[in-house]
């Protein structure tokens, strides 16, 4: 690049004058290496999904998926790291597409933070998607090689008071085959302190009783997973995947219970010690067949997958009168689950911006169920055959829809029809049999406009189902402990939602703002409720108590403050109302909720980032109860070495120790209060190791992006 210098000796310049070739060598300029880096935003908008870069949270990257939620937009954290999506419980999981083999919530705190390459958030899918779930879809995309060699990913994580954890996932890859491997491990100890007050009123005589003390849940987990892909020819592609793993959840505590009843004025004292434990295995098997018609989309795809799991539960509460034993009480529930998903999708595009798309969905699910009682007597406990069940369980669903995607000019649109065929049965032992045959509809419709200068507007509307499972609709009471009995509700309905959104994504100058308006209305709403069964015992089930609705708006700002300093601002307000009837007297509550999350991230210098993240969550009303809000706020610091394939990352969560789990629930003839506040601030350290290089190809996630209508 250039030549080198010549000089000439000195000579005067004339009318005319011929100087000849003057040569000059070429000559080469050594100079460092130029890299060009940037940094995608934690949370981007597509057209009908957010998505969340994993890699940018450096304040969970030891936790799970669960962790990860708790600082993305329309979903909601607890303390004990349950996930609600815009403040609902009911919500699909997918892992890579295809159904989690663990309920949704098990599948978000089962899978490393560290193994996922993003997730996608989708409250308002297409007709090409499972209805059922009140609130959407959340899809966890994990992480894949994108270029040929061998690639590798190595993570170990240890934190304070018994926290430990690493995985691996090595992946090989040629032209026409890949095959990949991932392994990891977790434990997680978080102790904790408990108080509670229960009053009860049960045939004129009233009790009451509060308690204190200690409590520790711990989650210990194991994953493997496998894929092998490999192409047949030039237009057809086969797929295999497995998974296997284990999970065990334990909650333990060491309560003093103060009772009083009727009249007295000095109050019982005793100690209360409760175990409970719940795990077992789960597996699950798939095949994918692909072919490809032609080039531009026009496709043949297929999948089966078989999945198992087995879970079981063990409780034992002890009452303690000094050293003596004055009461226990054993439940157990135990029952494997088998099911079998298939799916055949063809699409035919019209051409770069239409296309059609068509496909069968079904689902046959066969679970057994065995839940049993024994009270402590004379020092054993004894069988208590009156609330010992065993239950089968058969759900077949069949799905068939169609969907029309067309783009013209800056309008785009998508619309889709679903069609669902139930048959559900409930098995009991003593010959009872209660049935579901019914047929259900779902359509879909989506809307986009692009203005100039990058800005957009999307609409859309989708038709969702939440239907009762088996455990709600079991027609006998089950014991849960000591102090609380549950019964099914047989003639449950399902759930039924509508809902609407309208969002805007402007750019402001070197900031992106994005704003949604969302309102959703779900009839025949299922709510657990409670009353009293006996002197300090509640009796919870399952009611559709009436309608809610929920209106409100999420926004989301992404800037740079100065140089090296990334803000992204949460919101989230929305008005929640439930109205209907509880024990044949109406009723109608309302609460104006609100979350807000502030997430920095600081670089420093080329290889060190520093995040601190905030959260507000506002309190929040149910049918009979109230929860109370809370703020926390998270640090962590990442340091990488040997150019960016070692880093280290020590993070710090609930700094201020002002997270909290404080609820308060009221109905007739009771009234209860508890509040939770677990270890806090928690320390973890965290090592990742690369081995080459998982370098994301983004033209191959949007031609692989889960969910993504083209528009």
């Amino acid at each position: 690049m250039g030549y080198e210098t010549r000089q000439t000796g000195n000579f005067f310049v004339r009318d005319a004058m011929d100087l000849g070739d003057i040569i000059l060598a070429p000559t080469t300029i050594g100079i460092g290496e130029v890299v060009v880096e940037g940094a995608r935003p934690t949370v981007t908008y597509q057209i009908d999904k957010k998505v969340i870069d994993v890699d940018q949270l450096s304040t969970t990257i030891s936790g799970t998926a669960a962790d990860v939620l708790a600082n993305v937009p329309s979903v909601a954290v607890d303390i004990e790291g349950n996930v609600s999506l815009r403040g609902s419980g009911d919500f699909t999981v997918l892992i890579d597409g295809k159904p989690s083999v663990l309920d949704a919530q098990d599948a978000l705190q089962q899978i490393p933070a560290s193994t996922i390459e993003r997730i996608e958030i989708i409250t308002n899918p297409s007709a090409k998607h499972d209805p059922e779930g009140t609130a959407g879809i959340i899809n966890i995309a994990m992480k894949k090689q994108r270029g040929p060699g061998w690639s590798g990913l190595a993570n170990a994580n240890v934190g304070l008071n018994d926290k430990y954890g690493g995985d691996m996932l090595f992946e090989h890859k040629e032209s026409s085959m890949s095959a990949l491997l991932g392994i990891d491990y977790n434990n997680r100890l978080y102790p904790g302190t408990s108080t509670g007050e229960e009053r009860y009123v049960y045939q004129g005589n009233s009790s009451f009783m509060r308690s204190s003390g200690d409590l520790r849940m711990r989650r210990n987990t194991f994953g493997l997973r496998g894929a092998v892909e490999f192409g047949v020819g030039e237009n057809n592609s086969v797929t295999l995947n497995g998974r296997y793993g284990t999970r065990e959840w334990e909650r333990n505590s060491v309560l003093r219970h103060d009772a009083w009843s009727g009249s007295a004025l000095q109050p019982v004292t005793s100690q209360n010690i409760l175990h409970r434990r719940r795990g077992g295995n789960f597996s699950a098997v798939s095949a994918g067949y692909r072919h490809a018609f032609a080039p531009g989309g026009h496709n043949l795809t297929s999948d089966l997958m078989f999945r198992y799991r087995d879970s079981d539960e063990l409780t034992t509460s002890e009452l303690f009168d000094g050293q003596r034993l004055a009461s226990g009480r054993r439940t157990t529930e135990a029952g494997p689950s088998r099911e079998v998903n298939a799916q055949i999708e063809y699409v035919l595009p019209f051409s770069e911006t239409n296309k059609f798309e068509a496909g069968y969905q079904g689902e046959i699910d066969i679970s057994e169920e065995a839940t049993t009682l024994s009270d402590h007597d004379s020092g054993q406990y004894v069988l208590v055959p009156r609330f010992s069940h065993q239950v089968k369980y058969k759900d077949n669903e069949h799905a068939l829809y169609s969907l029309y995607a067309g783009e013209g000019g800056a309008f785009g649109y998508q619309a889709g029809l679903r069609s669902e065929y139930t048959q559900r049965s409930i098995r009991l032992a003593a010959g009872q049999e209660f049935p579901i045959d019914r047929w259900d509809f779902f359509p879909t419709i989506h809307f986009s406009y692009k203005f100039p200068g990058g800005n957009q507007m999307m609409a859309s509307y989708t038709r969702r189902i939440d239907r009762p499972g088996g455990r709600e609709l079991e027609p006998f009471e089950t014991w849960v402990d000591a102090n609380n009995v549950w019964r099914g509700n047989p003639s449950l309905l399902p759930e039924f939602i509508n809902s609407y959104e309208l969002g805007v994504q402007t750019l402001l100058g070197q900031a992106s703002l994005s704003m949604e308006v969302y309102h959703r209305v779900s009839h025949n709403k299922i709510e657990d409720i409670r009353s009293v069964y006996a002197e300090n015992v509640t009796l919870t089930t399952a009611a559709n108590v009436g309608t809610e609705f929920s209106s409100g708006m999420e926004i989301l700002a992404n800037l740079d403050v100065v140089k090296n300093w990334n803000v992204n601002l949460i919101g989230n307000a929305y008005d929640y109302r439930i109205e209907g009837v509880l024990f044949d007297t109406p009723f109608s509550t309302r609460s104006f909720n609100w979350r807000a999350r502030m997430n920095n991230i600081v670089k420093p210098g080329p290889s060190t980032q520093v995040q601190l993240n905030a959260m507000w969550n506002s309190p929040s009303v149910l049918p009979q109860g109230r929860r109370e809000g809370f703020v926390s706020i998270d640090v962590a610091a990442r340091q990488e070495f040997l150019n960016k394939k070692l880093s280290l990352t020590l993070q710090v969560q609930n700094v201020l120790k002002t997270a909290r789990h404080e609820f308060s629930s009221e109905g007739p003839g009771f009234s209860s209060y508890n509040y939770h506040r677990m270890e806090s601030p928690v320390v973890m350290l965290t090592v990742r190791f690369t081995i080459n290089d998982y370098a994301r190809d983004q033209d191959r996630e949007r031609e692989e992006g889960f969910g993504e209508d083209e528009f």
